[in-house]
């Protein structure tokens, strides 16, 4: 799988339309096997969506989206997520930890403002699976009312830039986590989403410099187990499942053609059983927070 992400100086540059690199990641199984940095060209979203194509793009990361390029981009048969921002890097890992979700057409240069509608997402199996591997001025996407992520909680942190280092790890004290160990801290819109929600509501309030350990139960992580979101296909109707094995994180595509991470749960001759859930649903976190800057 080859997935691009809109690049300046290490970041997520947040308007795609007026980027000038993209950054190029190999992924294999969940990891990422390589990166390199390519230049756009200077030239518009069409031709920015024939270049990604070229290179063989499957995904795309961005942080501003107008209708035009979506559409663009969904001819080149390129999957969108929108309303990513911070660290480029961590953007992507965040999509293969299953954590990040798309605005959807967040920019429109004519005034006129769409959004995604919320809703679940229903695996289109047939289409097969890919191994896990405005706006201000001159078209800007910064600081314009209504392009934006809309903000879901109240605090005085709630719509800042918020760039924090933490510790996550569960009850047994096993780390799943660390952005110590990565290097970087985090940079995330505290309350737009980008978090999960205990999260969001532990820095929301917190103060530069604070460090706060928090505990969530699974409705303020990733939820309960949904035993409705398990579902059973027969094998023909997935290209390439034949190939899969129980245990495996692969990626189906949504019908909405978003990509759909799944866990393959069973396996027989016939049928083949996957697993929407989160990998981390149903399980008590812990995260030690350090609010290192707001923005």
């Amino acid at each position: 799988m080859k997935l691009a992400v809109t690049y300046d100086n290490g970041d997520v540059f947040p308007h795609f339309g007026r980027t000038e690199a993209f950054k190029v990641y190999e992924i294999r199984e969940g990891n990422i096997l390589s990166s390199e940095v390519v230049s756009a060209g200077g030239v518009g979203h069409e031709a920015l969506a024939g270049l990604l194509a070229q290179h063989g793009i499957d995904l795309l990361i961005c942080g501003g989206m107008g209708q035009g390029a979506q559409k663009a981009l969904a001819d080149a048969g390129i999957v969108v997520i929108s309303g990513a921002s911070g660290d480029a890097d961590e953007a992507v890992r965040s999509f293969l930890r299953g954590e990040l979700t798309s605005a959807g057409v967040n920019c429109d240069h004519h005034g006129h403002h769409e959004h995604a509608e919320d809703g679940g997402e229903e695996p289109a199996c047939g289409q097969g699976c890919r191994q896990e591997g405005g706006c201000g001025s001159e078209g800007g996407c910064a600081g314009c009312s209504g392009c934006g992520p809309q903000i879901v909680i109240t605090g005085k942190n709630a719509g800042k830039i918020c760039v924090v280092h933490y510790r996550g790890t569960f009850n047994d004290g096993t780390q799943f986590d660390s952005s110590y160990e990565r290097g970087k801290p985090l940079e995330f819109i505290c309350g737009a989403g980008m978090m999960i929600p205990g999260f969001d509501k532990a820095v929301v309030d917190m103060e530069p410099g604070e460090i706060r350990d928090v505990h969530l139960m699974p409705e303020d992580a990733y939820g309960e187990a949904d035993p409705e979101v398990i579902f059973t296909v027969p094998i023909r109707e997935i290209p390439g499942a034949e190939g899969l094995s129980v245990g495996e994180r692969v990626y189906l595509t949504s019908s909405r053609g978003q990509p759909l991470p799944v866990l393959v749960a069973a396996k027989d001759d016939e049928n083949i059983t996957f697993d929407a859930n989160h990998e981390m649903a149903g399980k008590e976190l812990n995260f030690r927070i350090e609010l290192v800057e707001i923005r």
